[in-house]
């Protein structure tokens, strides 16, 4: 089986490229900055120039394809930029899949769409989702909470760096879940022909309030976070929300995402399920409190090797 994979260079999106490699398939990759992905090339992937915004660039991409993974989101700063990327961008890339005979659709999708409609970027993708539906295409839709990498930024880099860390005057439970496991998920559905046309929302085991990874993070560093909150209120009234994935730079743009995601999306209850649909055992799922672990082992060990890169330049200007 050949795939095109849309977004290859995003967080989610080389993790499922990574994945797509080692399970062997022939993996093909559409983007706009060859030299930014080269990565991906080293790695195995054949890169090719295609661009949602040039719909023109999309048919040639998908030329000898089988399936398509699209985890491609936009990061932009004005309305246009998200219509011609999310809306007319992946309008085509639906339209040249179905005229190019494409046997699976792989669909990453947005948590809780139908409760913020208002937004945007949200109303797009779940125009999206229909469109694929209609489509006639076989497709698996994934609806994806947050990931474990954006928090990196949004809690422990603030902690190390002794900068405050802004969080909502609401208890927001989120189930995060590693972009690994995300990955892992996606490359089963195409080898699973029951996940075929049917939407799925995929998280993590446990949800998380804000305070309990804030708490998780204090232990692991040893010094106490500068925690500051903000009313929901003042979110709901902004209507300038930017991409989803990536987790924006903006504070209330994050914030704002976690209001999303915080909408009925524990999913301890239906994590059996998911996981015998998939095949999938739930201990082979990264736990956010080991990820965390494993990020400030990584942290220190790469900080001790860094001290002693300087004792050793040290030692040899006095030589």
């Amino acid at each position: 089986m050949s795939l095109l994979i849309i977004g290859g260079t995003g967080t989610l999106g080389r993790q499922i490229v990574l994945q797509a490699l080692t399970k062997g398939y022939q993996v093909r990759c559409l983007v706009r900055n060859l030299r930014k992905a080269n990565f991906l090339k080293e790695w195995g992937a054949e890169l090719v120039y295609g661009d949602l915004n040039l719909p023109e660039t999309i048919p040639p991409c998908l030329r000898g394809i089988t399936a398509v993974i699209d985890a491609s989101t936009s990061r932009p700063n004005d309305l246009s930029t998200i219509k011609k990327v999310d809306w007319d961008g992946k309008l085509a890339l639906i339209e040249a899949s179905k005229v190019a005979n494409i046997q699976h659709f792989i669909f990453c999708s947005t948590l809780n769409l139908e409760q913020f409609s208002d937004i945007p970027l949200m109303e797009m993708k779940q125009g999206i989702e229909v469109s694929l539906k209609k489509s006639k295409i076989p497709y698996t839709i994934f609806r994806l909470t947050g990931f474990y990498q954006g928090l990196i930024e949004q809690y422990a880099i603030p902690i190390l760096e002794d900068l405050p860390i802004w969080i909502t005057n609401e208890n927001t439970c989120v189930s995060y879940m590693d972009t690994q496991d995300i990955a892992k998920f996606c490359i089963r559905a195409l080898q699973l022909p029951k996940t075929k046309n049917k939407t799925f929302l995929l998280g993590g085991p446990k949800g998380w309030l804000s305070l309990e990874i804030i708490k998780l993070c204090e232990q692991l560093v040893g010094q106490s976070a500068k925690v500051k909150q903000i009313p929901v209120i003042i979110l709901k009234l902004s209507s300038k929300v930017l991409g989803f994935f990536e987790w924006g730079q903006n504070i209330s743009d994050r914030l704002a995402f976690v209001e999303i995601l915080n909408v009925e999306n524990n999913f301890s209850k239906s994590t059996f399920d998911l996981y015998s649909t998939f095949k999938i055992d739930s201990s082979e799922i990264v736990q956010l409190d080991d990820y965390f672990l494993e990020y400030f082992i990584r942290l220190l060990k790469r900080l001790k090797d860094i001290n002693f890169e300087d004792v050793q330049k040290q030692k040899n200007l006095i030589l």
